[in-house]
């Protein structure tokens, strides 16, 4: 079982900058992959990025790449998301989630709260 906590939300103007965390419960949090995802209102939930079990490997959506960047430290349990260049479409509460696989179908089995990210043009 993880439980997985987010914070680092909150209002940013048009090309901040907005760095989110989430900090995993439990020992084997190196065991697991990590993803971000988010859901804007009136959407469905979209892939943002992932980041394998020691952090060598990362992917990211074609919106995000060159901007955002997924980093972990195992040490800490906690997986984070710098978030630079914003766009006000990039306005959506950000989920993280924790799957025992790598890759692009991967299925996520533990899902934290959210953050709310709002972005103002």
């Amino acid at each position: 079982q993880v439980q997985l906590v987010e914070s680092g939300g909150g209002l940013v103007q048009a090309g901040g900058s907005l760095r989110l965390s989430c900090a995993a419960s439990g020992r084997t949090f190196s065991s697991y992959a990590m993803g971000w995802f988010r859901q804007a209102p009136g959407k469905e939930r979209e892939f943002v990025a992932a980041i394998s079990w020691s952090g060598g490997s990362t992917y990211y959506a074609d919106s995000v790449k060159g901007r955002f960047t997924i980093s972990r430290d195992n040490a800490k349990n906690t997986v984070y998301l710098q978030m630079n260049s914003l766009k006000p479409e990039d306005t959506a509460v950000y989920y993280c989630a924790a799957s025992s696989r790598y890759g692009p179908t991967s299925e996520y089995d533990y899902w934290g709260q959210g953050t709310q990210v709002t972005v103002s043009s």
